[in-house]
């Protein structure tokens, strides 16, 4: 199959929409792939990211960066990223705007929106939330609620993933919310560009190397509707018939090119003017990244470290931007043929210097005492609220319970006598899953007599 027919499948505007939709949109204002931009931002669950964990969990500093902040910046990396791509793509093919109007903003648009909403399904207190989540369901506390469950359906729990949290997000619409089903919906295109590991939970690829096969990306509960994304849009099947699993979406290794040039080089400024790092190995480290030439001769002088940091990091950002755009056009052929399943930056020259980042922010950084008391009390705080809520969902003949359940949202417990154990977990999961860093140590406070709230 020709690229141009390849990638005319995989630039679709379909979405879910409802059938009397009485709207029409002009593309030259405002097209298909910026109103799925422009959707996730008006979403509650993306406004909630300013108070969720990016580097340091509940910052005091107001710069340092939360989900929300680090979010928008990969979303601008990413922009440019798929706009450079998108105008190679459309030169070697220009039957795809010609015949099926498909523009180089397209393809930017697609990944901005993508990496906007690349970590909206995020727990409260970052990666470390996702294990507390999984460190519950393994509990002994939790299996008498887990007895009903298919082993799939326990996997998604045992390995909780907040990839799988934000498609549900993005495509799940509460019964008592509304009657039109598809949650935001956005295009199939973007959804399938979101999606970093486009299969189910099980089967665990032991040991892989490909890193699309190392999460999972949807809950049982959503693998339908990512089945029937990844056949319109002609995502190359893995695996046998009987599991949903696929090839990523190539837009995808943009998305993660933007999260990872964000993560290694934004979280680094964050501790070095934290004063985590020493700025001064921070700033050798940055310039080995770029690779001047020696006898360039710069007219800017810095009477501020910090100022000298963040132009150091707008022309790395640039140049990784540059490289890694490249890298995905030289691989094109073997993106669209499913033999590519490497992250960009891993290919590029200077990866030596940002493993060495990655090291040094692990260890003075991610590792820092104030993040890991914050995330070891994180683990009690989710346990305990998800306890919490599992018991008054499962066990309403007890007034304790019946009190707690009123605290929880209602559309999150009130579910029809039909629905599943598992779906019943997974609107708890949902419920907890959706607050904020504060709003959970809140709840957990008050549930647990802590704190009482005031009376007015």
């Amino acid at each position: 199959m020709q690229h141009t027919t390849i990638w005319a499948k995989l630039i679709s505007k379909k979405r879910f929409e409802s059938a009397d939709k009485k709207y029409t949109s002009d593309e030259s204002v405002r097209g298909e792939f910026q109103r799925d931009y422009d959707r996730i931002v008006f979403s509650s669950a993306f406004r909630r990211l300013q108070n969720k964990t990016q580097v340091m969990p509940m910052p005091e500093s107001d710069f340092v960066h939360t989900r929300l902040t680090h979010s928008l910046e990969a979303s601008v990396v990413g922009r440019t990223l798929g706009r450079i791509v998108g105008k190679s793509i459309l030169e070697r093919n220009p039957a795809l705007a010609q015949e099926k109007h498909i523009q180089e903003a397209d393809f930017g648009d697609i990944v901005a929106a993508a990496c906007l909403a690349h970590d909206i399904g995020n727990p409260p207190f970052g990666h470390s939330g996702e294990d507390a989540i999984s460190s519950y369901f393994e509990s002994e506390a939790a299996q008498p609620f887990m007895q009903n469950l298919t082993d799939a359906q326990r996997k998604d729990l045992l390995s909780f993933e907040g990839n799988a949290a934000g498609f549900r997000v993005l495509t799940y619409t509460y019964p008592e919310h509304c009657n039109l089903s598809g949650g935001l919906s956005l295009t199939y295109t973007t959804l399938a560009t979101f999606t970093k590991y486009p299969k189910e939970s099980l089967p665990v690829i032991e040991h892989t190397k490909h890193t699309s096969e190392k999460k999972y990306g949807f809950f049982q509960t959503e693998k339908d509707w990512f089945n029937t994304i990844a056949q319109e849009l002609g995502l190359l099947r893995k695996g046998d018939s009987k599991t949903v699993f696929y090839h990523r979406h190539p837009l995808a290794f943009l998305v993660e090119a933007a999260d990872d040039i964000c993560y290694r080089i934004i979280d680094f400024e964050d501790g070095l003017k934290l004063g985590l790092v020493p700025h001064r190995q921070g700033i050798e480290l940055l310039k080995q990244i770029l690779k001047d030439d020696p006898n360039r001769v710069s007219t800017i002088k810095f009477y501020d470290w910090r100022e000298e940091i963040g132009y150091l990091r707008a022309r790395i950002i640039n140049k990784l931007i540059e490289e890694c755009s490249a890298l995905f056009l030289a691989n094109e052929d073997a993106l669209l043929a499913g033999t590519f399943d490497t992250p960009l930056i891993n290919l590029l020259d200077c990866k030596p210097v940002l493993d060495e980042i990655k090291i040094l922010s692990v260890k003075k950084i991610y590792r820092n005492k104030p993040v890991l008391e914050i995330e070891a009390a994180g683990f009690e705080v989710l346990g305990g609220l998800l306890d919490a809520c599992m018991k008054a969902v499962f066990l309403p003949e007890s007034k304790r319970h019946r009190k707690l359940a009123d605290l929880i949202p209602t559309h999150y417990i009130k579910l029809p006598d039909s629905v599943s154990d598992y779906e019943r977990i997974i609107h708890i999961t949902d419920f907890v899953t959706s607050l904020t860093d504060q709003a959970a140590i809140n709840l957990f406070r008050k549930i647990k007599g802590i704190e009482l709230p005031r009376m007015y």
